[in-house]
């Protein structure tokens, strides 16, 4: 394994004994990564080093088209508040809880261009089992669209290592102002956890 650019290092320490893990056999050209690289550097910067800002990233619900460059400067914006007021360090995990749509994937995205862990969760979700979660993955910090904040509210109130939750809307929207529009991206190495993906069974 690659030296880890992760301050915490729960998430290497929380795998499987090495001798049990599967043969990965990347023998694809495409498949062969180098030592160090963020997720983001190559599913969204490496777009605008392409010249293609204008292309068409993201697309809402409501029609709404968000280009590979506003993207990716509302990416930045959201990794500069992590990693600013809301303290986030490399390997933090970080809880999201919002529907699918472009704001859930702009904060996923900044999550791992700042080496936090994505620890994404089902909107149907309700305090107990949030709380599992929260526990296992030691969250200190969730981001939650307003219209799922109730149960996450009363996961935090019974888990008191949940001590930020920063609301997806009007809340983010705000830390969010004065941040630049540019972020260099965390100096993760390419085997590093970047999510920590619960199956619909394992908080039963």
């Amino acid at each position: 394994m690659a030296s880890s650019a992760y301050l915490d290092s729960f998430a290497r320490d929380s795998l499987p004994p090495r001798e049990q893990w599967p043969d990965f056999l990347f023998t694809l050209p495409e498949l062969r990564y180098p030592e160090r690289l963020n997720a983001v550097s190559k599913l969204l910067d490496a777009h605008l080093g392409a010249g293609r800002g204008e292309a068409p990233c993201l697309i809402a619900q409501d029609g709404r088209i968000w280009s590979y460059a506003e993207t990716a400067a509302t990416v930045n914006r959201i990794a500069h508040v992590l990693t600013g007021p809301l303290g986030m360090k490399p390997g933090d995990r970080v809880l999201l809880r919002a529907p699918n749509n472009p704001m859930l994937a702009m904060v996923y995205l900044a999550v791992l261009k700042a080496g936090g862990i994505v620890v994404a969760t089902m909107p149907m979700l309700r305090a107990k089992e949030l709380g599992f979660i929260v526990a296992k993955t030691r969250i200190r910090l969730a981001l939650c669209d307003p219209r799922l904040m109730d149960e996450l509210t009363k996961t935090a109130a019974v888990n008191p290592l949940l001590a930020r939750i920063v609301e997806m809307g009007a809340e983010l929207e705000a830390l969010m102002e004065a941040a630049p529009d540019a972020f260099e991206a965390c100096d993760t190495a390419a085997d590093d956890v970047c999510l920590i993906g619960f199956t619909s069974g394992t908080t039963g």
